[in-house]
């Protein structure tokens, strides 16, 4: 499995984003990363800024940090594509039809986040069932 470390991430998402900007050729995955930023526009200056890939962003200074809110995004698109954990596709075709894509996004965000903290927490596996189920809820609120 591939596991970058967190300069590379940031060296991906701003080089991706460099490329569009310079109309450069970018691979399939730099034009999902690029995209991505596209629809970030509050994450320009940071992704265009040569000391942002050193800075941190604490939760306590009320940014989000926009490589992890970039990479979540990406693994989400990810889990999308391959239907894992099964079900997610169905449980983000189901919030289609209340939301558009980018809110469905986020909402699915919000849940893996919860599963992905919890995990971490706990030092077990992340809990696939329960991250349905967080999603399924939101449905179910909405609907």
């Amino acid at each position: 499995m591939f596991n970058p470390s967190k300069e590379q991430v940031r060296e991906f998402f701003t080089e991706a984003w460099r490329k569009r900007r310079a109309g450069g050729v970018l691979t399939p995955l730099e034009t999902m990363a690029a995209d991505l930023v596209e629809r970030h526009p509050e994450y320009h200056d940071d992704l265009q800024d040569p000391d942002a890939s050193q800075r941190d962003y604490p939760v306590e200074a009320g940014r989000t940090n926009p490589f992890l809110h970039l990479s979540m995004h990406l693994a989400i698109q990810e889990q999308l594509s391959i239907d894992h954990p099964p079900g997610i596709r169905a449980a983000w075709n189901g919030l289609l039809q209340t939301h558009d894509e980018h809110e469905v996004a986020h909402v699915i965000m919000e849940a893996l986040g919860e599963v992905v903290w919890e995990a971490q927490r706990l030092g077990k596996p992340l809990d696939n069932d329960h991250y349905l189920d967080l999603i399924r809820r939101h449905a179910s609120r909405t609907s």
